[in-house]
């Protein structure tokens, strides 16, 4: 892959696209990748996944090439860097620290990571979240880093009250009719849902991936139905389709049962 990559990049009868490419066109395409890793796996479709995760690892070579080029690391600096970061923060297993529990290894682990941020001159709780994550995940992450240093709610409740509050707000900007108000509110109000999904352990992106899927899936019956009449959604009425969602609902618990 290393050789085909260097092939690509060849100034000399190369792909005149990977020429042209630089960290920041790649750095989408990269994002991509990973996401088309995450829904094979979604879809636990692992032959699928094979394939995913060879884009996913050219997306690595890539990076490193142009790095290459410009002569600041090479593909072996990249992998050496890891190795030893897994090293670094597993002194329970490489080391001579006694054994942790899964617990006490996270523990460590945000110990051991605190440290490298120091050293890094980003001593910051909150320094090294990357802005480039999907946005609900980089507030679910937020959120966890403040709240291993005590900021953050006792339980769910004190969520729901904020929950609550935040959608009233919203609805007087709304009512006001701000719409630059109405879209502060907004933010505030799906950051303090990535929270409540951080405190029900569950990955918001996730949660919301699957949530996606399932109106396709349910919208999809909607299309089926209708299309026995020959007709499509824009030829019905909104009271038809929501009776069709209805019986999308009710044939998927009778499939989960059986």
């Amino acid at each position: 892959m290393l050789g085909i990559m260097e092939t690509l990049r060849d100034p000399d009868g190369g792909c005149p696209w990977d020429i042209e490419q630089t960290f920041a066109t790649i750095a989408p395409y990269t994002i991509e990748e990973a996401y088309e890793v995450a829904d094979a796996i979604e879809r636990n479709d692992l032959t699928e996944l094979k394939g995913e995760l060879g884009d996913l690892l050219f997306q690595v070579v890539f990076h490193a090439r142009m790095a290459e080029e410009q002569g600041l690391f090479a593909f072996d600096d990249v992998v050496t860097a890891i190795s030893e970061k897994l090293e670094r923060r597993h002194p329970h297993v490489f080391g001579e620290e006694a054994q942790r529990s899964s617990k006490e290894q996270t523990v460590a682990w945000e110990v051991i990571k605190a440290a490298e941020r120091k050293d890094r001159q980003k001593p910051g709780v909150l320094d090294d979240v990357p802005v480039g994550l999907p946005a609900l995940t980089r507030a679910a992450k937020l959120t966890k880093r403040a709240g291993r240093v005590g900021f953050d709610w006792p339980s769910t409740d004190e969520v729901f009250d904020k929950l609550a509050e935040e959608v009233e707000e919203l609805r007087v900007e709304i009512a006001a009719g701000d719409k630059a108000k109405a879209r502060e509110e907004l933010g505030d109000l799906l950051f303090v849902v990535a929270n409540l999904a951080r405190k029900l352990d569950v990955e918001p992106e996730d949660a919301l991936r699957a949530a996606n899927a399932k109106f396709v899936r349910r919208f999809g019956f909607i299309e089926t139905e209708l299309a026995r009449d020959g007709r499509t959604p824009d030829q019905s009425t909104l009271e038809e389709m929501d009776r069709l969602w209805d019986a999308a609902k009710v044939a998927e618990k009778t499939a989960a049962k059986n």
